[in-house]
């Protein structure tokens, strides 16, 4: 009586790991919780830019004058093709094919990581010319943006990483593949948030 009373207790018990009645697992929301507190976060940024930019045009040199466009526009290609790198990794974690799966990944970072590396560079060529932080309402919100956007870039490799290693280790499966999923709504997230700040800071 014992035993069934025990068994019964067990199945009625959600797995810890699910949101009870959504189905969704709690990183999952987790991740959905943050994004959500990011988008308020760049809006925020975003909005302030545009009201600054509207009411002091003459404080903004014209598209191409101070920013290097064409380096730019192939960096944001390339962080185009790390979203769909992710997507490829995560299709391939849900097919359990580990092989894919470390392949995409280690793409997907590496390709990370290189946007960051020529942003930087971007960073130090600007410095070395003279547009600085301090250079006006021009120099300030460029790279309160950017430098924001950056810091994301990069956080988001770091964690790249801590999957990949995962992966390499065979800690995914067709059927839990949870890291994977989450990692990949916050890639494209930052995917999507610089394709907004490219064209209202280099092409505008």
């Amino acid at each position: 009586m014992a035993h069934a009373i025990a068994l019964e207790h067990d199945v009625m018990q959600p797995p810890p790991d699910r949101e009870i009645g959504a189905g969704v697992y709690n990183e999952k929301v987790g991740m959905w919780v943050f994004l959500a507190s990011e988008v308020m976060f760049f809006t925020a940024l975003i909005g302030t830019y545009i009201i600054l930019r509207f009411s002091r045009p003459e404080a903004w040199a014209a598209p191409g004058v101070v920013l290097n466009v064409p380096v730019t526009a192939v960096n944001t290609f390339l962080l185009i093709c790390s979203s769909v790198t992710m997507v490829k990794a995560f299709a391939a974690a849900q097919d359990g094919d580990q092989a894919k799966l470390r392949l995409w990944l280690v793409a997907t970072t590496l390709i990370g990581a290189s946007f960051v590396g020529v942003q930087a560079y971007e960073y130090t060529e600007l410095v070395h010319k003279g547009f600085v932080p301090g250079e006006g309402l021009y120099g300030s919100t460029f790279y309160t943006m950017t430098g924001f956007h950056g810091f994301h870039v990069t956080m988001g490799v770091i964690c790249l990483l801590y999957v990949t290693l995962k992966a390499f280790r065979g800690k995914y499966t067709a059927t839990d593949h949870r890291g994977v999923e989450v990692i990949g709504l916050y890639w494209h997230f930052v995917d999507l948030v610089w394709i907004i700040l490219f064209t209202i800071v280099y092409l505008i």
